[in-house]
């Protein structure tokens, strides 16, 4: 490394592989911003130079300000999280005042997320968690009920809560295990989301056909600079009048950021935004 520039701590990737392979160096140059490469106090929704480092790139039309009443622990749980949520409610569910909503999975990041926004929105929010702590966290961030996914009968409880009538939108976090279930608590013409899965499964047709019901798959990255712009103008306001308050979930170290893509992995459930500290 030559002499003069500054440097700093970063994870580098320099073959395919598990965790493992994230290896943390500390001789790496600080990136140096150029023309629309911005250096304000912002969160992004992605970046030019890669996340998991001291100092980061990203160009000015992927970044937004950071109000002073969120930290930068916040400001880091907000980018994809709350877009997405943003974007699998609004643009690919369509959602309206009065309609219902289950957030399969609510305890995450993008979970928590979906439940703020769509208790803003006037949705009735129905959420899932894996344990009382989510459970309680799911209820304090927007969700009217909870229904605990480890229970076995819980499916009979949410169509219970919901009555004949069905849940008109569906946010599936683990669709591989999940959509058989979703396509029979939908409303007619209800929709699944499928924001995230871990591998196939096998579904029933025909179970889409009675209530010409829909299942949209949702990919951030698909926005348009447009659809970005509109999504962080609504999320803007979120954070200036309150509602958009994100939860932070596991903290680790650059150091520890083989154990974290560990848990994410084999974690038994999501309690918040994971973030990696540079401290």
């Amino acid at each position: 490394m030559a002499t003069g520039l500054k440097l700093m701590r970063a994870i580098r990737v320099f073959e395919f592989g598990g965790p493992e392979v994230l290896k943390l160096q500390s001789d790496v140059a600080v990136p140096t911003p150029k023309d629309h490469q911005k250096g304000d106090r912002v969160f992004t929704t992605s970046t030019i130079s890669g996340g998991y480092a001291e100092y980061a790139l990203a160009a000015d039309h992927t970044v937004y300000p950071l109000p002073e009443k969120l930290d930068f622990k916040q400001g880091a749980a907000i980018g994809t999280p709350y877009f997405t949520a943003y974007r699998a409610l609004l643009h690919s569910a369509r959602v309206k005042a009065g309609e219902s909503v289950l957030v399969h999975g609510a305890s995450g990041g993008v979970g928590l997320a979906v439940c703020q926004i769509a208790r803003a929105y006037g949705l009735k929010v129905l959420g899932t968690a894996g344990t009382g702590e989510g459970q309680n966290i799911v209820l304090q961030n927007g969700a009217h009920e909870v229904f605990n996914h480890r229970e076995h009968n819980y499916i009979d409880k949410i169509k219970k809560s919901v009555g004949e009538k069905g849940i008109d939108v569906i946010i599936e976090m683990l669709a591989n295990v999940n959509l058989n279930n979703d396509l029979n608590l939908l409303s007619h013409g209800g929709r699944v989301i499928v924001v995230g899965s871990r591998g196939p499964i096998e579904i029933k047709p025909r179970d889409t056909m009675t209530k010409e019901s829909s299942i949209i798959g949702v990919a951030l990255y698909s926005s348009t600079k447009e659809e970005f712009r509109q999504y962080a103008a609504a999320l803007q306001a979120g954070m200036e009048i309150g509602w958009l308050t994100p939860v932070i979930g596991s903290q680790y170290s650059l150091e520890k950021v083989a154990q974290a893509h560990e848990n994410i992995i084999h974690s038994s459930g999501a309690t918040g935004k994971m973030i990696l500290l540079l401290e």
